[in-house]
């Protein structure tokens, strides 16, 4: 079954009316031979998602913009390169839809990294610019010579690359496969990478969406896990998600018994920019490392570079994470049977609207997946 030539999508205008909504139709990049086609079944909704809508990022690249990449849906056709996927498969889409194939990142399991990334949402599309074997050629446009963008999962349809489609295990639902294809990555990637593992002591800071996946993959891991958090009554929570310590970082001094304690600090907290960044890697290990997975609007605390002399600490950032560690950690999820604490919200206009100011507002636990799209569009017929 082949997707239809317009797909449709809840968008919005402009950053002043970010929670404005309408279900508009819109082009979707045109089919090449590495592309997979997805009907939408779900999807999370991301900070990236609000960050976006309010402008907090920048001004829109495109407008209307459809938003939303954390994507769960049945393939309905594939191109002719596709080896991977069949029409039936359910799979996921994160918030990276396609990369050059060509240049060393790409080759090395870091396309998230590839310099030609194209975005889920608000980038613009190149003719054959995710095909190993030649050159991209210039923009594609639509039938009025249009530049075509990239349109989010609070849609129909989607049109992926199929080295960003992921098939997602049996035993694990869609609402909760979707908030893993972005949240569940960007937290995995930089923990993978930093080798958590037993004999490792890891502290996620912010038990939010990413946070609290944050808190379920270390313990998954084998590392011994701290929480910490300026919210004390979540101490019940992240202990049963799998944390073995709970500290209260709005307590005076909180930092001082933890001096030299952690290998690895991931930050997965939004208001970065109002810590006393110094507490916070005194706690470090010798050579230990803060890591960034929370992006903020404003920017980070400024620092001496004598900040990191005292214990050869080091701050960093990741981005999302790669199709290899993507598949590494649905089958964690899968084996180990791992649930992160989802709320649904069907799809609307409406439904859009709620969901994207529960987030702004912080006021879910821990993530939000948009459900309900075949009633919705009219799809999921057999």
């Amino acid at each position: 079954m082949a997707a239809p030539e317009q797909f449709e999508g809840f968008m919005i205008h402009d950053t002043k009316n970010w929670d404005n909504f309408t279900k508009e139709k819109f082009t979707p990049k045109v089919f090449e031979d590495y592309d997979v086609d997805i009907e939408n079944e779900c999807c999370g909704v991301c900070g990236s998602d609000v960050h976006t809508i309010t402008g907090g990022w920048g001004e829109l690249a495109t407008a209307p913009i459809c938003v939303g990449h954390e994507i769960i849906g049945k393939v309905l056709r594939v191109g002719s390169q596709v080896k991977e996927f069949k029409a039936g498969d359910r799979v996921g889409v994160g918030a990276q839809v396609q990369s050059c194939m060509k240049c060393p990142q790409c080759k090395s399991n870091n396309e998230n990294y590839c310099p030609n990334m194209v975005d889920t949402y608000g980038a613009p599309y190149n003719l054959g610019g995710g095909n190993p074997n030649k050159d991209a050629g210039g923009p594609m446009k639509d039938k009025s010579g249009k530049q075509i963008f990239a349109q989010g999962g609070y849609s129909s349809h989607s049109r992926v690359h199929e080295q960003f489609v992921f098939k997602i295990p049996n035993n694990i639902t869609s609402h909760e496969a979707g908030p893993m294809m972005c949240a569940g990555l960007t937290v995995y990637s930089p923990l993978k990478r930093a080798n958590t593992g037993p004999g490792k002591k890891v502290a996620i800071l912010g038990i939010g969406g990413l946070g609290h996946f944050g808190v379920i993959w270390a313990r998954a891991m084998g590392a011994e896990v701290w929480a910490l958090s300026h919210t004390p009554s979540k101490e019940a929570e992240a202990k049963k998600l799998g944390a073995h310590h709970f500290v209260s970082t709005g307590e005076k001094d909180w930092f001082k018994p933890l001096a030299f304690t952690f290998d690895f600090i991931l930050n997965a907290a939004d208001m970065t920019h109002e810590f006393n960044l110094q507490d916070y890697m005194s706690t470090l290990a010798v050579n230990g490392e803060f890591h960034n997975v929370g992006l903020p609007d404003k920017p980070l605390p400024q620092m001496m570079a004598q900040d990191f002399a005292g214990n050869g600490c080091k701050i960093a950032g990741s981005h999302i994470g790669s199709k290899k560690e993507a598949m590494e950690m649905l089958k964690l999820a899968s084996e180990k049977d791992l649930h992160p604490m989802i709320e649904t919200i069907d799809i609307s206009e409406e439904g859009c609207s709620k969901a994207v100011r529960k987030v702004k507002n912080n006021d879910i636990r821990y993530r939000v997946t948009l459900t309900g799209f075949h009633k919705a569009f009219g799809t999921g017929l057999k």
